[in-house]
């Protein structure tokens, strides 16, 4: 059994005003994608400039925040939220969906390029490739909030988190780290690196995430509010599966166009 490292989730304060780890991480996922996106673009012939970029990555923001609230509201405590509505706008105290998060991106990303007249697939080649980072930096937050653990395990790398009680549990944020940050950043920059057709690093976002995040979920505690659901399923594995049907389906079609 390892011994969970005490970190304080709060950097520094000032009066009322606290910065986080957590909110660290999300600033330098963005700066990450702008960077990344920007370096990527080119070779999806996509001519990116610094008002588009600054643009695009305002409408992600928005659509991280507002679609990942959302998603939590709707997926994982509809009843709560239906009782206290007020508290739907109180994101402050926790509460995002990654699922919801990607609708609102894909939603946001769907926006900018009508409007800037942008092809879908090129630029959600170089939004998928950017997106791995800003997920693992966030796997890393829940683990400094030691929160979003995994089941209890007799693993000798099982740690005892705080508020979780007094048995070792898996460290599922840094499996997550490891296999949705690490591991799909390295494949989907492959696949660029390799040039790969239009839409290739897009759909294999979706089929990998869903794979990813499908089976972690099986070392990783359900949410208490929720528990297990159809088949002792998970929240989380029935949200990825129609991420790894929409992935397998569109580089089905992808394979199929290149054999015509």
């Amino acid at each position: 059994m390892l011994t969970y490292p005490q970190f304080d989730p709060v950097i520094f304060q000032l009066g009322p005003l606290a910065v986080r780890w957590y909110g660290l991480m999300y600033l330098g996922g963005f700066l990450f994608a702008s960077f990344w996106i920007a370096r990527l673009s080119k070779g999806r012939g996509l001519a990116l400039d610094k008002d588009s970029l600054s643009d695009l990555l305002f409408y992600a923001v928005l659509g991280v925040i507002l679609g990942g609230r959302l998603g939590y509201v709707l997926f994982y405590n509809a009843s709560f939220f239906l009782e206290y509505p007020q508290k739907i706008f109180a994101v402050w105290e926790g509460g995002m969906s990654f699922h919801g998060g990607l609708l609102g991106v894909i939603a946001a990303a769907l926006l900018f390029c009508r409007k800037r007249n942008y092809s879908v697939l090129p630029m959600g080649d170089v939004i998928a490739a950017a997106a791995p980072v800003g997920l693992g930096l966030g796997r890393l937050g829940n683990f400094i909030n030691a929160e979003l653990w995994g089941r209890t395990t007799d693993v000798p790398w099982g740690m005892v988190f705080p508020y979780a009680g007094d048995l070792p549990r898996h460290p599922s944020q840094l499996y997550e780290f490891m296999l949705e940050g690490v591991l799909l950043f390295l494949i989907l920059w492959l696949l660029h690196h390799l040039k790969t057709r239009i839409g290739v690093p897009f759909f294999s976002f979706f089929l990998l995430y869903g794979i990813f995040r499908f089976l972690v979920e099986f070392v990783r505690e359900p949410d208490a509010q929720l528990g297990y659901l159809w088949g002792g399923a998970t929240m989380g594995q029935l949200l990825s599966l129609p991420m790894i049907i929409f992935g397998l389906i569109g580089l089905f079609q992808l394979g199929r166009r290149s054999e015509t």
